[in-house]
């Protein structure tokens, strides 16, 4: 059985319409390797990984330092529990991780799988501090309209997209700050924390939040007594251009969830930190413990290859080194401004969202599905990436070249013109 034969018989693909994807004359990308910023499939075509495998890779396929820490950590054990011991990758990791934020601010790391499940951490360690504290009343999470930030439950519950949230919203959802500093005083008193994906919404169609809105969310928090939950799944480990995308409105969270980019794009691990504060309060008998955690919980191999990723950044400059590309991406898509089919661009450091419109501003019908069908006409340009409904993405590697970002864009420009006519 050939593989698109044995996954057509058994595999069940997230956010695919299954009838469409096994229908016979559907011909699946089978991807076999990659290297850099590109990837090969199993008829030895290349393509530029345009939204960096689903946002998660970095560094490139293949990186040699990556590569060559997870075959250490092989040669001693790939994985042993962290419920009630300890490993060296992980207790080094949380060292390092703590490290990028200013002293005595975020202190402890816990350690799970993928995003959904850092922001679960976060939700948890908040209802359950409250509870500790005496203050139970404090148990409804603010999350704003269009937000994203899982799909388990209590993730889910906190998302504004109705196809992701399903019937599990139990949050208070908000359009914008002056509509959260309504709340009246004995609501506020409610709230146990407030979450937000910090300058930019990615699952909203890459919408960038208003310069200062973070600033001033941490100040009505504080004011509050109301913890700040950031979930930086997507903007974390430089995609925004800094560190971490809070760093560049000064704002340092109670809760911050990472994920993605942890490990280079490698391997599932995600990371939960959060202060002082917040651990102190679960200190005392086994009744105040967070009964919480995972079987691949702070797993050796995907701590080693965060650990290797980290190196990166110090060793390569990667920071340094993006900002001439994020500059480059900003003069490609200005060129790709001019079609009249795109209606908006929008940027924050090396993440970028075109939308697609008719030249005459309005949408394309939600059933014509313009967008994917764009993303479809890029690959023989040699470009893959997903589009978020009609907002094209665009979130290479790090090591992507100068000339390969140009192809991405072209690519994309050749997709828009094959599919929505001439201009």
């Amino acid at each position: 059985m050939t593989p698109i034969a044995a996954d057509k018989a058994h595999c069940w693909h997230p956010f695919t319409p299954m009838a469409d994807w096994c229908a016979p004359e559907h011909d699946p990308l089978v991807l076999v390797s990659g290297e850099g910023a590109l990837l090969r499939d199993s008829e030895d075509r290349e393509y530029i990984d345009g939204n960096s495998s689903i946002w998660t890779n970095l560094h490139g396929h293949r990186h040699p330092r990556i590569d060559a820490a997870i075959r250490a950590q092989l040669d001693r054990v790939a994985h042993t529990s962290f419920l009630g011991f300890t490993n060296p990758p992980a207790a080094e990791l949380a060292r390092q991780l703590v490290a990028l934020w200013p002293a005595g601010t975020l202190t402890r790391v816990f350690f799970s799988d993928d995003g959904s499940t850092a922001i679960e951490v976060a939700l948890k360690m908040a209802l359950q501090f409250w509870r500790l504290r005496e203050q139970p009343q404090r148990r409804v999470f603010v999350s704003f309209r269009d937000a994203y930030h899982g799909d388990t439950l209590g993730a889910a519950s906190l998302g504004g997209i109705g196809m992701f949230q399903g019937a599990f919203n139990h949050g208070l959802e908000v359009t914008c700050l002056p509509e959260l500093a309504a709340l009246e005083q004995v609501d506020a008193e409610t709230v146990a924390a407030v979450i937000i994906e910090p300058l930019i919404q990615g699952a909203a169609g890459m919408r960038l939040w208003p310069h200062g809105l973070l600033r001033e969310l941490r100040r009505w928090c504080d004011e509050r007594g109301v913890f700040l939950i950031l979930d930086e799944v997507m903007t974390g480990f430089g995609r925004t251009g800094t560190m971490f995308a809070c760093e560049q409105e000064g704002v340092v969270p109670d809760f911050i969830a990472l994920a993605k980019g942890l490990t280079g794009g490698y391997l599932p691990l995600a990371a939960t930190l959060t202060t002082e504060r917040v651990f102190e309060a679960f200190l005392g008998g086994p009744e105040r413990a967070l009964y919480y955690g995972h079987s691949y919980t702070a797993n050796q191999l995907g701590c080693a290859a965060a650990l290797a990723s980290l190196a990166i950044f110090r060793e390569e400059k990667v920071l340094a080194e993006l900002q001439p590309k994020i500059a480059r991406l900003t003069a490609l898509l200005a060129e790709l401004r001019r079609d009249p089919r795109v209606h908006e661009v929008r940027q924050c450091g090396f993440i970028a969202g075109i939308e697609l419109r008719r030249a005459d501003g309005t949408p394309f019908p939600a059933d014509a599905r313009t967008g994917a069908r764009v993303c479809l006409a890029a690959r023989p340009h040699g470009l893959l990436t997903r589009p978020i409904r009609d907002t094209l993405a665009l979130m290479p590697p790090y090591c992507i070249t100068d000339t390969q970002l140009a192809q991405s864009v072209e690519a994309l420009a050749k997709g828009i013109a094959e599919i929505c006519g001439p201009a």
